[in-house]
């Protein structure tokens, strides 16, 4: 695997990206997202995922300033990143329940079953799954 070229201060693109999430994170886990609940399919101690925090957000967008308001932008790639798992791994169950690509593309609002099935090969790539 090929490293990020390294920016001015020494630090990959990755890292930099990571340190901003994590700065971003620990904000709105300041500003009262630490209070949200736990899901069953994400226990305590696990902090709450970057979608949680981004809708987190804009429930308290009344209450939170510029720089909140800027921690959760920078999580909408994390949550991007969260909602494509998500979605991969909803098809892979789907398929694997016995599930056709003409019943998924239906219910995902496809053309067609070889639209899904291309988004679907995109989505893997895309998400290493």
């Amino acid at each position: 695997m090929t490293r990020k070229d390294p920016d001015p201060h020494g630090a990959t693109v990755d890292q930099d990206r990571a340190r901003r999430e994590d700065q971003a994170r620990d904000r709105l886990l300041r500003e009262g997202a630490d209070g949200l609940v736990a899901r069953p399919w994400r226990p305590a101690p696990v902090p709450p995922s970057a979608t949680d925090l981004a809708q987190f957000a804009l429930w308290r967008s009344p209450d939170l300033d510029g720089p909140g308001l800027l921690a959760a932008l920078a999580l909408l790639p994390a949550a991007r990143a969260e909602v494509d798992g998500l979605e991969a791994g909803l098809l892979f169950v789907a398929r694997s329940a016995g599930l056709t690509w003409a019943q998924i593309a239906d219910a995902m609002g496809f053309n067609s079953p070889q639209a899904c099935q291309q988004h679907y090969a995109r989505l893997t790539n895309r998400t290493g799954a």
